[in-house]
């Protein structure tokens, strides 16, 4: 059977299109069609429908955006909703809760379908170098046989034990993530408003112990302001918001996080959502109250 492929977004396809050119016998499938001509253009079938993906897959991707996406596609709590699940795996690539997941879950065991946790770390550029880092959690065995399928997609790949597992592990790894944009963006924004040559800020940065492939990867985007989206604030403020609660369900301090949740939210409000995460740096700026200055020439002596 074919290989499944639902939900071509801005991670979605790229990372369908890199399994499409690895010779995967492909099946796609997105809410806008359009989305869908590269991958037909590479090789991929395009399915007319979810349901049909899911009738001609035994392996099914799912790379929504959210929650009440995965429950459209799937049916869930219609009445073709098992039939469409029995005998096939599901993997859940996308950022949900670790209460749905585990639901998601018992729902395609139920079925007799086998489900498989799977997010990613990476946003757009390394999604098409087929350079992310895969999180897996399930059954042994089907995590077993989805693993090979993510090479494509994924430089490496790590077991993280029982649904939820990976999902957890992806917001450890995002809290990090989220709190280290956000405090670069607030370092440009401090050095801005002190006249401090951005471009120097930069190479001392790159030159230093804290670079990163974020870092790096980042500072060029504040730089320049170029807002173009590799990782949308609105999905950073999600993703802020499932790691905030699943902070809240344990009982968890978790400081930093939540001032970045504020500020994020004020990004998103602002009208920038749809731009990449480095756009809180705008919800600095409109605390600061002013414009953003033009940097003097700095020189080291």
């Amino acid at each position: 059977m074919d290989v499944g492929f639902i939900g071509l977004g801005v991670m979605g396809q790229p990372m369908a299109l890199n399994l499409a050119r690895a010779g995967t016998p492909l099946v796609v499938w997105n809410r806008t069609p359009e989305r869908c001509a590269p991958l037909r253009a590479a090789g991929a079938e395009v399915a007319a429908s979810a349901a049909e993906v899911l009738e001609r897959s035994g392996t099914v991707f799912l790379m929504l955006a959210d929650e009440a996406a995965v429950d459209a596609v799937l049916g869930r709590g219609g009445t073709d909703a098992a039939a469409r699940l029995a005998g096939r795996t599901l993997v859940h690539m996308g950022t949900t809760s670790a209460a749905y997941s585990r639901a998601l879950q018992d729902d395609v065991r139920a079925a007799g379908g086998r489900y498989v946790e799977a997010p990613v770390s990476g946003s757009r550029i390394p999604a098409e170098r087929g350079e992310l880092v895969g999180m897996l959690a399930g059954d042994g065995d089907a995590v077993a046989a989805v693993r090979p399928l993510l090479a494509p997609m994924c430089r490496e790949t790590f077991a993280c034990g029982a649904v939820p597992g990976a999902l957890l592990m992806k917001f450890s790894v995002n809290l990090f993530l989220i709190t280290q944009v956000t405090g670069l963006a607030e370092a440009f924004h401090f050095a801005d408003r002190h006249g401090v040559d951005q471009r120097l800020l930069r190479d001392v940065l790159d030159a230093g112990p804290m670079a990163s492939a974020v870092s790096r990867g980042k500072a060029p985007k504040l730089l320049e302001r170029d807002f173009t989206v590799q990782a949308a604030a609105a999905d950073v403020l999600k993703n802020n918001r499932l790691i905030a609660e699943a902070a809240r369900a344990a009982d968890l301090a978790s400081p930093l996080l939540d001032v970045c949740h504020t500020l994020y939210e004020e990004t998103v409000a602002g009208g920038h959502g749809a731009e990449d995460m480095v756009a809180v740096v705008r919800a600095l700026e409109a605390r600061t109250g002013r414009a953003p200055v033009t940097p003097r020439p700095q020189t080291l002596t």
